[in-house]
């Protein structure tokens, strides 16, 4: 019972978007779409909403192929941004709850309840334009969920939210979750994918890289992180120890991979064999930021390792 891509392939010309790629979303959850600029994040979505068509592969919806679904199933933020400007803000989420079945009075009454929960009730009788980037952003967001579908698109909807409104969005999806609804982003704040998801999928320059439950991907790197703090901070000799590559140099702490052949219990025996005052140790796996960059942030490669031609290295679009 999940969202299910299987081969999905899509060109524009001689570009290649996506190449064969496979993953499963599970219904009911959290879902991170990750991969950088132009991987092909944007074109995957837009498929599974049938704004675009795959060249090859199928995707589907608790087993039933997505173009055979009312288009009320969906909830889509794109990241371009599509409010109608010099509209008034309650009268274009009415418009567009009307669109998805809603009556006027219920769309109208579920707006004006999104717009005080993410307080911005100020606005209904404020156009587009008139608002902030962050506020227009907020008020994209409600269009997306107003009808409340079974399953959320969103591509990048933190974007231009400030700490205060990326914890009430934070708080409102945790929300519909709970409620029983699925939901995928894409986002490049690694922080929110730890904190909201329970699985992942990282694409890179339209191939699939990694995709699971989010512990397990994290495990899948056969690496151990050490976070090791000590009152007097002098921990350069971490640096010199077999099997040991530091990572992070903080004010607090200092993080660093141990190999899997390496016990992470020996940094800790090293630090008070050196006579450390240790205040904080602690063995965890790597975050998700460290295994994007990793997979996602070195050149690409072929089957064999070297290095691929410019026509897969190149931009591709979103």
């Amino acid at each position: 019972m999940s969202l299910v891509l299987a081969n999905v392939t899509k060109r524009f010309g001689a570009t290649l978007a996506l190449d064969a790629v496979s993953f499963e979303a599970p219904a009911g959850r959290i879902f991170g779409f990750l991969g950088a600029n132009g991987a092909g994040k944007t074109t995957a979505m837009r498929i599974v909403l049938n704004i675009l068509r795959p060249d090859d592969g199928q995707i589907t919806w608790r087993g039933v192929p997505t173009e055979q679904l009312p288009r009320n199933t969906w909830g889509y933020l794109p990241e371009e941004r599509g409010l109608y400007p010099r509209m008034r803000v309650l009268d274009q989420l009415a418009f567009i709850g009307v669109l998805f079945g809603l009556s006027r009075r219920e769309a109208t009454d579920r707006a004006r309840s999104w717009l005080t929960r993410f307080r911005i009730a100020d606005a209904a009788d404020r156009r587009a334009e008139e608002l902030s980037k962050g506020n227009q952003q907020k008020v994209q967001v409600i269009a997306a969920i107003l009808h409340d579908p079974e399953i959320l698109l969103l591509d990048e909807p933190f974007s231009g939210l400030d700490p205060i409104n990326a914890n009430l969005l934070k708080e409102a999806l945790l929300e519909l979750n709970a409620r029983g609804r699925t939901i995928v982003f894409s986002t490049h704040q690694m922080d929110q994918v730890e904190e909201l998801c329970h699985s992942v999928a990282i694409i890179d320059r339209g191939r699939l890289v990694l995709s699971g439950p989010l512990s397990e991907v994290k495990r899948s790197t056969g690496k151990r992180v050490v976070r090791i703090g000590a009152t007097d901070g002098r921990l350069d000799w971490l640096a010199e120890l077999d099997g040991v590559r530091v990572t992070r140099v903080g004010q607090d702490y200092t993080e660093a991979e141990v190999a899997a052949d390496r016990d992470p219990e020996a940094v800790l025996a090293e630090a008070l064999r050196r006579g450390a005052y240790v205040i904080r140790f602690e063995i965890g796996d790597p975050s998700i930021e460290q295994i994007f960059i990793e997979r996602v942030g070195r050149p690409p490669t072929d089957e064999e390792g070297r290095l691929a031609p410019p026509s897969l290295a190149g931009e591709v679009p979103r």
